[in-house]
């Protein structure tokens, strides 16, 4: 049975990210990932050169451009498969959509740089905006909500109002309520739980939730065998409607996701 969820594969082109930080930073061994990506069944590949992971360096963008732009050229070269470029900045996310991309992913919801929303209203496809309770350097050392679930909405609910006023459409707008990101365990528990309250807004949901360290705290597991965790949580995002699952493990969440569907 056909599933209305589609799987987004991370191909994280940096040195430093959480999970797969340095295993691709060469031609070779991206070209491998993106076929893998491809072969396991990926709807969409997210190419990211800056990790966003907590107290992450930040780099300057004709650092981001060199190592995004040649792995979109490698997938366009490759595959026709819709590309996200993840990116809070506008010089990138013009470039990579100039080389392929056909989506832009940002985790600051268009707010960190001023120019972005401009680039996102000059082309017509999909945008996805993150909600983040402060930034990368700060986000995880004391998060603290009196709703998480209700401010993830409000806060949506906002940002929706301020793109369409910018021209953006809300059907090409997606919303990812960021697990990890500015959220203890508990509040990602119940952003999980209560996933289908950000349908309310009328856009494509996205969950991010792979190898996040909330399986570690729950779990007792390394970063190594949270793969499976993963696709047990994606198997439930099916049932409650989640439109897009980003993982690392794409052969997983595809067979979670197939699995989920069939038995809904």
């Amino acid at each position: 049975m056909a599933s209305a969820t589609k799987v987004m594969g991370i191909l994280n082109v940096t040195p430093d990210s959480f999970s797969d930080g340095g295993r691709y930073t060469n031609k070779d061994a991206i070209q491998k990932q993106i076929v893998k990506l491809v072969e396991d069944g990926a709807d969409i590949i997210d190419v990211g050169g800056e990790s966003s992971r907590p107290f992450a360096e930040a780099i300057d963008a004709d650092e981001e451009m060199a190592r995004v732009l040649p792995a979109i050229i490698q997938i366009r070269q490759f595959t026709s498969i819709p590309v996200s470029i993840d990116t809070t900045k506008a010089l990138v996310a013009k470039a990579a959509l100039a080389a392929g991309a056909t989506m832009v992913n940002d985790i600051s919801a268009l707010r960190q740089d001023p120019e972005m929303v401009e680039v996102v209203a000059s082309y017509s496809g999909p945008v996805i905006i993150m909600h983040m309770q402060g930034n990368p350097d700060t986000m995880q050392i004391a998060p603290q909500y009196t709703d998480v679930v209700e401010e993830i909405n409000t806060f949506f609910t906002q940002r929706l109002a301020w793109m369409e006023k910018k021209g953006i459409d809300r059907r090409r707008i997606i919303i990812d309520p960021g697990i990890g990101f500015g959220k203890s365990v508990d509040h990602n528990l119940a952003i999980l739980r209560n996933i289908k309250e950000f349908k309310k807004h009328g856009c494509q949901v996205l969950v991010g939730h792979s190898r996040k360290s909330f399986f570690d705290h729950l779990l007792g597991i390394p970063v190594t065998e949270r793969d499976l965790p993963t696709a047990i949580v994606s198997a439930l995002c099916v049932q409650k409607g989640v439109d897009i699952l980003r993982v690392h493990d794409v052969k997983k969440n595809v067979c979670a996701v197939a699995l989920s569907s069939a038995l809904s």
